[in-house]
């Protein structure tokens, strides 16, 4: 993985949440996420960067488990439809827009991550409002 793959990804991120202020990025030590442009952008952008404990597996379990999802939904799943890499990358960038905009999960009462984010902000929004 290279800086400019977890940049575009950052950017896109960012424009998605229309550039929230004091929110958490969590990753591993991976020098792509530690690299100069990367914590500038974060810093630059608001993001607070929290880096796991080095050697510690269980900081990243939530990043491994949506790992396992991904080769699991995507790479085997679908292996066999593919030409060359601009397969994957659109099979990936499909699957991670559902993973995070489309997908339900019940303990966040039926509703996509993304979903529930935007209910989160609007909340905060409308108590500002009160205030």
């Amino acid at each position: 993985m290279n800086t400019d793959m977890v940049m575009a990804a950052l950017n896109q991120a960012i424009a998605d949440r229309n550039n929230p202020k004091d929110v958490i990025h969590h990753s591993d030590r991976g020098v792509q996420y530690l690299s100069i442009r990367y914590t500038d952008k974060m810093a630059d952008s608001g993001v607070i960067a929290s880096v796991d404990t080095t050697g510690d597996s269980y900081d990243n379990a939530l990043a491994e488990t949506v790992n396992g999802l991904y080769k699991t939904e995507v790479i085997e799943y679908l292996k066999p439809q593919w030409r060359d890499a601009c397969d994957v990358e659109l099979a990936t960038l499909e699957w991670v827009d559902w993973f995070n905009k489309t997908r339900i999960h019940s303990t966040i009462g039926y509703v996509s991550p993304f979903e529930f984010e935007r209910r989160y902000y609007d909340s905060l929004n409308e108590s500002d409002k009160a205030a």
